[in-house]
């Protein structure tokens, strides 16, 4: 049986799509707190250096499960919506990846934290909408402009007490009119975290959103790892 609790209709439809995941483990293997992350190429190749920032940031051991998503578009997005750059639309492959995602959280006595970058980032956020399996959620510079993401928030409760958000502060200075919106979105997410009470912080870093996404990764798992509220 799987941790948590997650949404009957995202379970049902997590099944009848099949996502198979590749993790690769760094940090302790035997570590009560594992950090759970969907990554992409680009992703593996600052993973050493995003786990050597975090380490001395939390002066404990952990586990950091990269789980390799193959359609970054498909499987981490929420619900099906066009494309805002390029040719390439999104997906609604979110349930199914969070559905294998949860069979990495079946031992009782560990403490599990999602987190991620750009889509990644959202997902985690969407994700903590399903189930109470993690602690923390760590978003960093999510794509909050994902469209209809905003207005999901404000109709549903989060399962989560702890949430770190992100977001570069050039990231809203772009010529794309969807992606323009993250900066706005981003500030009234945090705010409606806030008025419901969740351990959250809103970090603004410098710099668009091609820049440091290691760093900004490992300060994001570094946030929720040390500021965990009951």
């Amino acid at each position: 049986m799987l941790p948590g609790t997650v949404h009957r209709a995202y379970d049902r439809e997590a099944r009848e799509r099949v996502v198979s995941v590749e993790v690769g483990e760094y940090g302790d293997p035997d570590a009560g707190i594992v950090l759970i992350q969907p990554v992409d190429d680009h992703d593996l190749k600052g993973i050493e250096n995003e786990v050597a920032f975090i380490s001395p940031k939390c002066n404990r051991s952990f586990c950091l499960k990269a789980v390799r998503i193959r359609d970054w578009n498909s499987d981490l997005s929420p619900w099906e919506a066009p494309a805002v750059f390029g040719r390439t639309g999104f997906g609604s492959g979110a349930a199914a990846t969070l559905h294998e995602l949860l069979g990495l959280c079946g031992d009782k006595n560990r403490t599990y934290y999602l987190g991620g970058y750009s889509l990644a980032g959202l997902f985690s956020l969407w994700a903590a909408y399903q189930t109470d399996a993690f602690e923390g959620i760590a978003a960093a510079s999510p794509s909050m402009w994902f469209p209809g993401f905003a207005e999901y928030m404000r109709e549903n409760d989060i399962k989560t007490g702890n949430v770190y958000l992100s977001l570069g502060d050039r990231e809203e200075k772009t010529k794309n009119p969807v992606m323009a919106t993250v900066g706005d979105r981003m500030r009234k997410a945090y705010d409606l975290l806030q008025q419901r009470k969740v351990n959250c912080t809103l970090e603004w870093n410098p710099g668009n959103h091609f820049k440091d996404a290691d760093i900004r990764t490992a300060k994001a798992f570094s946030w929720v790892m040390n500021n965990i509220r009951g």
